[in-house]
């Protein structure tokens, strides 16, 4: 990496001398300037071409934080990293610094070169190269069910259980924060979870998430869902928006189990994801509240060819014809998966029916939904594309 232009700011009583002789002395780091005294209205008003913001401050020292967040403020392009001098600071002292918007906190006394390391990773991780080496995005697929009780996480398990079994790597993600399911319907130990990466704190590289992901016999890689509702909150939509990014460099697809509707966290999987995939059932209010996904799904932006629908328990008898169905969507569904009995059997177990019945009616369903995300993706060309524009127009942006 070329020469780190950074602008450090010296929390009061912090002196350049001790942040100088902790920085790597070769190949390192310019000081465009230095601001000292904890003055958060002067941390930004220079300069153009910072690669980065240096904040020093102690754990002990009440405006540490005042002066993280304006930092972040007045340089919202540029990282900003915090060394603390006195590494002895507790834990809700490193949740603050998060809290405040910072991209990593370096506690000393730490190697020069750890440092350099971890300053280089957060540049990289804000200019978007990173991490993925030059390499395409793997794509991402976002499982939406506008309505709960359609069989959503049933789709998920199977889709990515299907994938794995066809030689693809496979990230399984839920985002179904409070009531999340997935690590019950592939019998997954929740010990670590999305909700323990959270907490960690420091830099999210693909080593480090690695960590958190728990292995299935299938070869499925899963980032679980919290295992207590009132974790949920801990899990917020910039970080969530990091991990997918991160997971999309370490395999060949990544799926996202999202929760019912359109809360914060399915609209973050929404515009990091490259297919849609609205799971719906064969009943009269299922189907009104799929048209009303798919038209939510336009009113931000997304791109129809990106959407597949699937309709669980589709062989019910409810007096809708196919003629029927396509009337009320607008569209035909994808896949149709019939109502089979083993299915609720085979959750109960912890076994996708894709394993546990190969043969069945319904795991030929969800293995055709699998093809058709190997073969290309719906109304894709042939070219590999490149990480998408977020898929929501401005007009619906959430806080």
């Amino acid at each position: 990496m070329n020469r780190i232009r950074a602008l450090i700011t010296l929390d009061e009583g912090v002196a350049p001398t001790a942040v100088e002789t902790a920085l790597p002395a070769e190949g390192g780091i310019e000081v465009v300037e230095w601001l000292e005294g904890g003055s958060p209205e002067r941390t930004g008003q220079r300069r153009n071409g910072l690669d980065l913001v240096i904040v020093a401050c102690s754990a002990n020292l009440k405006g540490a934080i005042p002066l993280i967040e304006n930092a972040v403020k007045l340089h919202p392009e540029q990282p900003v990293v915090v060394l603390q001098l006195d590494g002895a600071g507790s834990n809700g002292f490193m949740q603050q610094v998060f809290a405040a918007g910072a991209d990593d906190i370096i506690a000393l006394p730490e190697a020069p070169e750890r440092i350099r390391h971890a300053i280089q990773k957060a540049i990289a991780r804000r200019r978007g190269t990173a991490l993925t080496n030059g390499a395409v995005p793997a794509p991402l697929i976002c499982i939406l069910g506008p309505k709960g009780g359609t069989g959503k996480t049933v789709t998920a398990c199977n889709l990515a259980v299907a994938m794995a079994e066809q030689g693809s790597r496979v990230c399984l993600v839920d985002l179904d924060l409070q009531f999340g399911d997935v690590a019950l319907g592939l019998r997954l130990p929740p010990e670590r979870t999305i909700y323990d990466l959270a907490r960690s704190g420091g830099t999210l590289d693909a080593e480090k998430l690695e960590d958190y992901l728990t292995a299935h016999s299938s070869g499925v890689r899963a980032l679980l869902a919290p295992i207590r509702p009132d974790h949920a909150g801990t899990v917020r939509s910039d970080f969530i928006t990091e991990v997918l990014a991160v997971l999309r460099s370490m395999g060949d697809v990544v799926i996202v189990d999202t929760p019912a509707g359109f809360p914060a966290e399915a609209i973050t999987a929404i515009d990091s994801s490259t297919d849609a995939c609205v799971v719906g059932m064969l009943d009269a209010f299922s189907l009104k509240d799929t048209k009303l996904g798919l038209e939510t799904l336009d009113r931000m932006g997304y791109d129809r060819g990106s959407i597949r629908i699937v309709l669980n328990r589709a062989d019910t008898h409810v007096g809708i014809s196919s003629d029927d169905i396509k009337a009320i969507l607008g569209v035909e569904p994808d896949v149709l998966v019939p109502s089979q009995r083993d299915i609720a059997r085979t959750i109960t177990e912890g076994t996708p029916i894709v394993t546990a019945q190969p043969k069945s009616t319904a795991a030929k369903a969800f293995r055709m939904l699998a093809s058709l995300y190997m073969t290309a993706p719906k109304g894709a060309s042939a070219e590999p594309a490149p990480s998408p524009e977020p898929r929501r127009k401005p007009l619906l942006r959430r806080a």
